[in-house]
């Protein structure tokens, strides 16, 4: 009887229509005895008929194990099935591990066995993708050298890889590091980090391949799954403002156009901004005031812009006010303390909204800083930087592709307004942001670019206020009801307290 040399582990999360693939390259693979190697195949919470499809494709020749996870998610599947790999080893064994919806090569086992003999400890295997749209693929591969620049530690540097798809060690090193760390996500670069602490170099071999699914709705809540799906949608839904023409959109246009403009003492901007629009798209143009103490709502009259004074306490209250105030099935929100307006914000806003199967679109532009006489290009937007964009990052992986998450520029569907509450304040873009996505999918979400836009400045006492509204609206959708106190913020002498505004209105719908 040969002894017992590797054992390959896949976790597998309702996986009936791919592990059949997977396992049946595992049970042909060449060069290596069938009883050298085994199959540890860890269920996490499955609810299909993934097991039973495991075992029709491994055959009566390979030995599989179907065990249950430990825990919840693809870390604690992969750590269940190599802590129970390590248990069956000597120590000079391979712990290897892919995923249920790859395909590894027919000498994917016999080329790391061969790098194990040859002294490796950690193998990298090389990781193709099958059947991802072309842009998308095409992103990844840009993102190559830089990838490859970020690698640390020794080893073969044949490619840049070391993930869940296709990467091993020997049971020894295994246990050495402290075993996989079993995270809900990205487990496989927590494992490559432990492995660089402990100075155990990593084979990235070109030799060793697996194809893996290029699937855009995978199990895990990051990884290869959502990068293709976002770099695909930044491909099929990202716009310039010149993409399109106003006759263009003339002749496109099937549905009714409202525009809303909340406003407060913006009576330097709001001309300029009025005059830019494009009257002949638009069926109805709304300004909603904020109890102006300047000339505002006269800059609008003398406009014949209807306009209304509401008792909203915020930004957000103003736009779902304008929402009840207009009938038009797309709706567009402006901004109105911008300097340099013009037409192609609102035919930037509208061109996906008339053409594309779009029913969110979100602006995106260059914010220049202006302090005094001095303006530093791109160094405006400074809570979107701070906050919007990494907490975006950290629990809305799909949103990090928009480009200004805060930005007050945006155009949709009444139906799809109607659907979602509106925060008072000014965590209204980012709440809308997300609650967008979870109606409709990213696919039906869009931004465009809009150019620059130059407008005024908040101190950073009053960010600090802006920013509490946009966590709390943003948390309100990650982690349920959070009520946030007075915001505490030092003076020269003392300190002050601001009161956030983070009520909200409910779906239009709903009332």
């Amino acid at each position: 009887m040969t002894a017992l040399r590797a054992c390959v582990v896949v976790p597998a999360r309702d996986e009936e229509d791919l592990i059949g693939a997977c396992i049946a390259a595992l049970a042909h693979q060449t060069g290596v005895p069938r009883d050298a190697y085994e199959v540890i195949l860890v269920l996490d919470r499955c609810t299909d008929a993934t097991a039973e499809r495991a075992r029709a494709a491994a055959g009566d020749d390979m030995t599989l194990h179907v065990v249950p996870s430990t825990g919840a998610g693809v870390g604690h599947a992969r750590r269940t099935g190599m802590d129970l790999a390590a248990e069956r080893l000597e120590p000079d064994g391979l712990i290897a591990t892919t995923d249920a919806d790859s395909t590894p090569a027919p000498d994917w086992l016999a080329r790391q066995l061969e790098a194990v003999a040859g002294g490796a400890h950690a193998i990298g295997g090389r990781v193709e993708i099958d059947s991802a749209p072309a842009a998308a693929l095409a992103a990844r591969e840009a993102d190559i050298p830089r990838r490859r620049a970020a690698l640390t530690g020794t080893g073969a540097r044949e490619h840049h890889q070391f993930s869940g798809a296709s990467l091993a060690v020997t049971s020894a090193t295994y246990t050495r590091v402290g075993r996989l760390d079993p995270r809900h996500a990205l487990e496989d670069e927590g494992f490559e980090r432990a492995l660089h602490r402990h100075g155990v170099p990593i084979e990235r071999l070109a030799s060793v391949k697996v194809t893996t699914s290029g699937r855009r709705d995978g199990r895990a809540p990051r990884g290869l799954a959502v990068d293709l799906r976002r770099n695909a949608w930044l491909a099929d839904r990202s716009y310039e403002s010149s993409d399109f023409t106003l006759d263009a959109l003339l002749a496109a246009k099937q549905q009714t156009v409202s525009v809303v403009l909340p406003t407060r003492n913006v009576e330097r901007t709001l001309g300029h901004v009025l005059d830019a629009i494009p009257r002949a798209l638009v069926d109805e143009l709304l300004v909603v005031d904020g109890h102006s103490t300047d000339s505002t709502i006269d800059v609008a009259i003398e406009r014949g812009v209807r306009t209304v004074t509401q008792p909203q306490l915020g930004k957000g209250d103003a736009m779902w006010h304008g929402l009840g105030q207009t009938t038009g099935e797309l709706v567009v929100y402006l901004d109105t303390d911008t300097e340099d307006f013009d037409e192609r914000f609102v035919l930037g806003l509208l061109g996906p909204l008339l053409t594309e199967p779009v029913d969110f679109v979100k602006g995106h532009f260059r914010r220049p800083f202006k302090h005094g006489d001095v303006t530093t290009p791109d160094e405006g937007g400074r809570v979107t930087e701070l906050l919007a964009r990494p907490y975006l990052n950290l629990h809305f992986p799909p949103l990090a592709g928009f480009r200004q998450p805060l930005a007050g520029e945006i155009g949709a569907t009444r139906a799809l307004l109607d659907q979602i509450p509106f925060p008072m304040g000014y965590g209204i873009e980012i709440a809308m942001l997300i609650d967008a996505y979870r109606a409709i999918g990213l696919e039906r979400m869009a931004q465009v670019d809009l150019g620059t836009r130059q407008n005024r400045h908040q101190s950073l006492a009053d960010l600090s206020k802006m920013a509490l509204e946009v966590l709390t609206a943003a948390e309100r959708r990650t982690h349920g009801e959070v009520t946030p106190g007075a915001l505490l913020t030092p003076t020269r002498d003392d300190f002050e307290l601001k009161s956030p505004l983070t009520e909200e209105r409910p779906p239009r719908a709903a009332r």
